[in-house]
């Protein structure tokens, strides 16, 4: 029997299925952020394709907050409005509209992938990043760490964007804590060599993720849902750890944090990642064991007897895909035929239905 169709709820909000996007950042905006024609469509045809959840790219909660220049935003309301015909047809053909929200720290003002590499100049449209402190990641430069006042500022803009993601109708949002961003930079020894109370200790380490989930969770209405993304692991000895993700989540749970969506690795370049077919799909069950709390798997996740078989192990509650999801947007419709599910093809689409 296939579960990866049965729907699932979280709060007050429910999934018509377990397959969900993936936040996939498509560095297709202008300065302004703004949300376009190009992420309606892209969007969209996930939404058309079957997936239960779909979620934006990363959304930056402040200007500097950006990877680079192309990125999507949710700082100002021009953008909630622009993201609010999205959400909408998102959920008209079915699907749950969600978006993450993000701060990219120290790996902010760079060049999108296919434009370049490392910081971009000032004179060239690039800014001062920041961060826990003025330790760079490997081939950037180095940022300006951010005062306790700044702290408290980035904590206030993650609210300010959960508000305006609920007024433009999507129904989760997810906190990004994961691939050495902001969030992420504070939980890592590595790169957070702060010596006041947001750093040293665990305690001190996870303390700005708990003041955002608590900023958040206090203006993002109590029937819809909230998702982190966490690294379980830097994949660099001496860094962030799964058995402190364990810690962490357990904390999570207890705050409003509805499930945790685990990848992993991202905040130092030395990393090494033992990558193969499911590879990260171990920390998801991990998690979801140590800390009682629900989780997305990811990580090459690419046929759909593997992603049927991530929900049989009790590895996770859900699967996201990602680049599978790239190269087929209606990934779900085929997973349904071969699992031998009810089909999720739209009227306009079932002369190319699965049979």
């Amino acid at each position: 029997m296939t579960s990866l169709f049965d729907p699932i709820t979280l709060r007050g909000i429910t999934a018509p299925n377990r397959l969900w996007l993936s936040p996939m950042c498509q560095y297709s905006c202008g300065a302004d952020g703004v949300p376009t024609d190009w992420h309606l469509v892209h969007l969209g045809a996930r939404a058309t394709g079957g997936f239960g959840l779909v979620m934006t790219e990363a959304a930056a909660v402040t200007p500097e907050g950006r990877i680079s220049p192309q990125d999507a935003g949710i700082w100002d309301d021009a953008q909630g409005e622009a993201w609010a015909r999205i959400a909408a047809f998102v959920r008209a053909q079915g699907a749950v509209p969600a978006t993450q929200l993000a701060h990219a720290g120290r790996k902010g003002s760079v060049f999108a992938p296919w434009r370049g590499t490392g910081t971009i100049p000032a004179a060239d449209g690039g800014w001062e990043a920041v961060g826990p402190a003025d330790a760079a990641f490997q081939g950037y430069a180095a940022p300006r760490g951010l005062t306790r006042e700044e702290i408290a500022e980035v904590v206030a803009a993650f609210a300010a964007a959960a508000r305006r993601a609920d007024e433009a109708g999507f129904d989760v949002v997810e906190l990004h804590a994961a691939h050495g961003y902001l969030l992420h930079q504070f939980l890592s020894p590595l790169a957070n060599l702060r010596t006041d109370s947001y750093g040293g200790s665990f305690e001190n380490r996870i303390r700005i993720v708990l003041e955002t989930v608590d900023a958040v969770r206090a203006v993002f209405p109590e029937r819809k849902a909230l998702l982190v993304r966490l690294s379980a692991t830097d994949w660099v000895e001496g860094g962030w750890t799964v058995e402190e993700s364990a810690e962490l989540c357990s904390l999570l749970a207890t705050r409003g944090v509805d499930l945790v969506d685990v990848s992993s690795g991202g905040l130092d370049a030395r990393q090494q990642i033992a990558v193969g077919p499911g590879y990260q799909v171990p920390f998801a069950r991990d998690l979801r064991a140590k800390a009682g709390i629900a989780t997305g798997a990811v990580g090459l996740i690419t046929d759909p007897a593997q992603a049927q078989a991530v929900l049989d192990e009790d590895a996770a509650d859900v699967v996201f895909l990602a680049r599978a999801a790239l190269r087929e947007p209606a990934w779900p419709q085929r997973a349904a035929f071969e699992l031998g599910a009810e089909s999720t093809c739209p009227d306009q689409y079932t002369r190319g239905a699965w049979r």
